[in-house]
């Protein structure tokens, strides 16, 4: 109304005549009835409201249309509980025994599907395992495990189309196992080396796959939530029949990115799926300190977004609601929300020690009485689709697949120095032409030497001793490839 007034011609007359209906009669009615006429397309006439509909103002049946919405009226003031006691509830599947929970909606998994899946579940905590004492051992710089967090990886991969568009965070290289990322693949990136599809430019787990739909994963958090729903609107408009899908964790929905991203997909229909793994821990800070809503479901539902909550470490409960979350925002053209409920086994990374911050008997719980790995296995014994022996065999194989991998990607050689100046820019700038035709071998090895004199000087009185960092620094420069060349 404002900025019709504004706009207006005559606004001393329209607003004489507002003055004159709001005399002596109900202001809801008279603001009801010009947001009527505005919502039929018609001029707006504020000062013909009827008596007939002021008579009934203030019944609590009666609905009032703000530019925001139709809302129902009440005479009653009452205040919307900022934390309901009533808590929406998990949608599960199996029991802890792994059999089927009475009268749950559920698709039946197949027995191929299902051991594949429980094959690729042993899989990736299989190499998360050798990975995480690779860096301890000094031989890769960073890592971050999955430990805990196998079924919500696994199911909701099985549940999309190849050609559905991912956004990960950080916690899922299995999803990229399933698509057909290679266990070889991930210990390239996690190395460096000259096979990495990266080319060593980025931390290790930060994968991503053009042929696997699956895009570069970015450490700032959140990030992925907000180019999801410009993918998935780009995906409607282009009619692929395909959607995108973000995974985040409960801690990056306290970031601006998360709410741009909800509201834009909302907003604009666009289809696109939100999977939340609620792991109760932003690297040391629990969920109670994070925000004090339901979870994240409830965030979904305050931005107008279909929601659900289900138990994450439930194979078929993860695949059936990621199933159903597809088949919604694709056919109804909509953004869904997934929060899997589960438990953070292992520490946030290779540089934190979560023992500091949490109880060991906590994670020693969820490790073996809620792992979901166990579960599952105990749902394919049940259904007579697993056996001791193949348990044991694909334990031997799969140790032999991890340990190969990264005994031959630690082998490999590391990208050529030349490599920094290519997938930059189309056409490479002069003063790159410049910097290129320059003796990189020894400029590096200067700076080296320089970096080592300042931490040498900062240290003094420390008792550390550097010269160990120093002489590994010295030996990767040698060893790059093509350095000869170079010089």
């Amino acid at each position: 109304m404002a900025t019709w007034f504004l706009r207006s011609s005559n606004n001393h007359g329209v607003i004489r005549k507002l003055s004159m209906a709001f005399s002596g009669k109900s202001t809801t009615a008279v603001v009801r009835r010009c947001f009527g006429s505005m919502e039929a397309g018609q001029k707006l006439d504020p000062y013909s409201c009827g008596d007939d509909y002021r008579e009934n103002i203030g019944h609590q049946n009666q609905d009032l249309d703000f530019p925001g919405g139709k809302i129902p009226l009440t005479s009653q003031m009452k205040f919307i509980s900022e934390a309901s006691d009533k808590r929406l509830p998990c949608y599960r599947v199996l029991h802890d025994d792994g059999s089927l929970i009475s009268n749950t909606i559920h698709n039946q998994l197949g027995e191929e599907v299902a051991v594949n899946m429980y094959s690729a579940m042993v899989t990736l905590k299989t190499m998360d395992t050798y990975l995480y004492e690779a860096q301890r051992q000094g031989r890769i710089s960073f890592y971050m495990t999955t430990f805990g967090e196998e079924a919500i990886n696994i199911a909701s991969a099985a549940a999309l189309s190849p050609h559905d568009f991912v956004l990960p965070q950080y916690r899922e290289a299995g999803v990229l196992l399933w698509r057909g990322f290679t266990v070889q693949e991930c210990t390239n990136q996690c190395f460096g080396n000259k096979d990495d599809k990266g080319k060593g430019r980025q931390m290790p787990v930060h994968y991503g796959s053009n042929k696997h739909n699956v895009i570069t994963i970015s450490s700032p958090l959140a990030t992925q939530i907000s180019q999801a729903a410009g993918v998935a609107y780009s995906l409607k408009m282009d009619k692929t029949g395909a959607c995108a899908v973000a995974y985040t964790g409960e801690g990056a929905t306290s970031e601006g990115d998360f709410h741009a991203g909800l509201n834009f997909a909302a907003v604009m229909e666009a289809p696109v799926i939100f999977i939340c793994r609620n792991n109760g821990w932003a690297i040391s800070t629990p969920v109670h300190e994070q925000f004090r809503s339901d979870g994240v479901v409830a965030k979904g539902l305050g931005y107008g977004i279909r929601s659900i909550r289900v138990d994450g470490n439930d194979v078929i409960a993860v695949y059936n609601a990621v199933r159903a979350a597809r088949n919604m925002a694709i056919s109804e053209e909509r953004p869904i929300l997934v929060e899997a409920m589960t438990y953070r086994v292992g520490h946030h990374s290779t540089s934190d020690d979560s023992t500091k911050y949490r109880p060991t008997n906590e994670i020693e719980y969820w490790k073996t009485t809620r792992s979901p790995i166990a579960l599952f296995r105990k749902y394919i014994q049940r259904n007579g689709w697993w056996s001791d022996d193949q348990e044991s065999e694909l334990f031997i194989d799969v140790k032999k697949q991890v340990l190969e991998a990264i005994k031959t990607a630690e082998g490999m050689e590391k990208p050529a120095l030349t490599e920094l100046f290519s997938d930059v820019y189309e056409q490479m700038p002069p003063n790159l032409h410049e910097q290129e035709s320059l003796n990189l071998k020894e400029l590096l090895f200067q700076n080296l030497i320089c970096g080592f004199l300042l931490t040498y000087l900062l240290s003094l009185g420390t008792g550390t001793n550097h010269l160990p960092i120093f002489l590994h620094s010295i030996s990767q420069i040698m060893n790059t490839t093509q350095c000869s060349s170079l010089s």
